[in-house]
């Protein structure tokens, strides 16, 4: 049973993929012959591709709260790579990912074309990749980024770091914190955070490999920027979605050299 329940999976998710880059590739190619900017068409497609993907993973999703009208900086909790299409199917959305995922097979050709933004930890580009946030925040496009900067098992929040949040300062764009987490029977599921030394192809295959789980993901309050500086910012998401998420250890500081 658990052998077929993965083929079946595997087969649906090649299925969506393969559809998706060549969706992907055609857009790319439209961009190239009319030579304008498609961005908007992009984060439509790609949320319509992102709602697929999500589909073909063995979750059952639960959306609470209300979607914002106007464009945000969306700041959520981090789990997992799967929080991407769970969180892109809601709404056209742009995403800043670590520069890693870039080179990822497939997966980050995908994410490149569908308009995410990369950053390098460490290299000291934050400053010209917030200004890439602004710019996008100012054409009135909604972006999501994870200010933990890394996964979690869901148990704790890392430290919030708010250097990235001066985009929304900048673009004079509210905050809209989401809290995301897997739930297994009741209790945060082991399987589902993408953690560690884990790699795609092993995390993937566990996963499909499960029975389903539980996904509740819960919009929050938006949070105006005004008066507001990026640090007061990132503790006050920071302590929402902790509350949120009902954690008994709501905060793991990082210490200042390992944050930057």
């Amino acid at each position: 049973m658990a052998k077929l329940r993965l083929s079946l999976r595997l087969t649906h998710l090649a299925l969506v993929i393969l559809f998706g880059t060549l969706l992907a590739g055609i857009v790319s190619l439209c961009e190239r012959v009319v030579r304008h900017d498609l961005m908007p068409l992009r984060q439509r497609l790609t949320r319509w591709f992102l709602a697929r993907l999500g589909g073909a993973l063995p979750f059952r999703v639960r959306v609470e709260g209300e979607l914002p009208e106007r464009p945000m900086l969306w700041v959520a909790n981090h789990v997992s790579w799967t929080d991407i299409p769970l969180l892109g199917a809601l709404q056209p959305i742009s995403f800043l990912s670590k520069a890693e995922v870039r080179t990822w097979p497939v997966a980050g050709w995908l994410a490149h074309k569908a308009g995410t933004l990369f950053i390098r930890r460490g290299s000291g580009d934050s400053n010209l990749v917030g200004q890439q946030l602004t710019r996008h925040l100012q054409q009135g496009r909604h972006l999501l980024i994870f200010p933990e900067g890394t996964t979690t098992d869901g148990r704790a929040l890392r430290t919030f770091h708010g250097r990235l949040l001066s985009s929304a300062i900048d673009s004079n764009v509210p905050l809209q914190p989401v809290a995301i987490r897997y739930l297994r029977d009741g209790q945060l599921c082991p399987i589902s955070p993408f953690i560690g030394d884990d790699d795609m192809l092993s995390h993937l295959l566990r996963l499909l490999s499960s029975p389903a789980c539980e996904v509740e993901i819960r919009l929050l309050q938006p949070v105006p920027c005004e008066a507001r500086s990026r640090n007061e910012l990132a503790r006050h998401s920071q302590a929402m979605i902790a509350r949120a998420l009902q954690l008994e250890t709501p905060v793991v500081v990082v210490p200042e050299a390992e944050a930057a």
